[in-house]
């Protein structure tokens, strides 16, 4: 195919129209077009503000002004009740933006996160007791369903993104969720200026505890891995007596390992750790876990259909 019938490759940017994203698809859209990269601007409209469609079409004009395409979509549906609001638009906002990268043919999201980002992270997961993984914040990379997924500014103090946007004259949107007491970040982020005040490098002292914490967790996933293979455990079942010949730390790295390949996600720590205190000396015993069972017999532990529960209360009468 002739150079100039090739498609021009393409890269997305991940952007609500707040301060970051719109930095960094400025900054993006600048250095792609010297080296010939389209770059195309994904925006979600998650539909849980009455801001929404403002910030949508406020997009829309700043990436057709930048020289980006433009794609967008909206998230159907709404929390269930009890349900972490926060947690919710994450998951289905990174599906969107999955989906819409694909069908724009790019292969890499860039994401605008930054160095408090990172910090705010972490403290978030340490404060909801998280081990190495969930210390680890967030990757500089990672790769899921055939996108890669970069973020470029995780090391940048918000100072110099601000700065930026003062030399660009850069218009952005304030979303009112950034400060609403309801949410974890939120709450956090009102701390933040005492936490500074106490300890003035703490952003970056927190950034270089994640970036620590994701080698660590790399090398527990590794030794996970390794044992997993060792102890020949099969899809669904585990053999727990090779498992109680490794020391207590590993026998949980391995459970959560298995458990996250059997049941469906997340695997909830109180399960493992209920396991590696009772398996021990248990000969027979059931374990209920999502919508399925974990039953120990004859030395291994599979996963079950659930046993029917019984009914609490007085007995019918007949």
């Amino acid at each position: 195919m002739p150079a100039a019938l090739r498609p021009m490759p393409a890269v997305a940017v991940a952007t609500s129209g707040g301060r970051d994203s719109t930095a960094l698809l400025h900054a993006v859209v600048r250095q792609a077009r010297a080296v010939g990269v389209e770059v195309v601007a994904l925006h979600v409209h998650h539909g849980l503000l009455p801001q929404a469609d403002q910030w949508l079409a406020h997009v829309q004009r700043q990436a057709r002004r930048m020289g980006a395409r433009f794609a967008s979509e909206r998230l159907q549906g709404a929390p269930a009740r009890g349900e972490s609001v926060e947690a919710w638009a994450r998951k289905h906002r990174y599906e969107a933006l999955s989906r819409m990268a694909q069908a724009q043919g790019c292969s890499l999201v860039l994401l605008a996160q930054h160095r408090r980002d990172q910090a705010e992270t972490f403290l978030v997961q340490a404060l909801r007791g998280g081990g190495a993984a969930g210390l680890a914040a967030m990757p500089r990379l990672a790769q899921r369903a055939g996108v890669t997924w970069a973020r470029p500014w995780l090391e940048q103090p918000r100072e110099a993104i601000d700065a930026y946007l003062r030399r660009y004259r850069l218009r952005h949107v304030e979303d009112p969720s950034n400060a609403d007491p309801r949410y974890v970040r939120a709450r956090l982020r009102a701390l933040w200026p005492s936490l500074i005040l106490a300890f003035p490098d703490a952003e970056g002292t927190l950034a270089r505890a994640a970036q620590r914490a994701a080698c660590e967790a790399a090398v527990v996933a590794e030794v996970a891995v390794s044992d997993l293979a060792a102890l020949g455990a099969a899809e669904r079942r585990l053999p727990v007596d090779r498992w109680l010949c490794l020391s207590v730390p590993r026998r949980a790295s391995l459970l959560r390992l298995w458990l996250g390949s059997v049941l469906p996600p997340p695997v909830p720590e109180t399960l493992v750790r209920r396991l590696v205190d009772e398996l021990p000396g248990r000969v027979h015993a059931r374990w209920h876990a999502g919508e399925g069972d974990l039953v120990l017999k004859r030395g291994l532990l599979v996963v079950e259909a659930a046993a029917p529960r019984r009914r609490s209360g007085p007995a019918p009468r007949h």
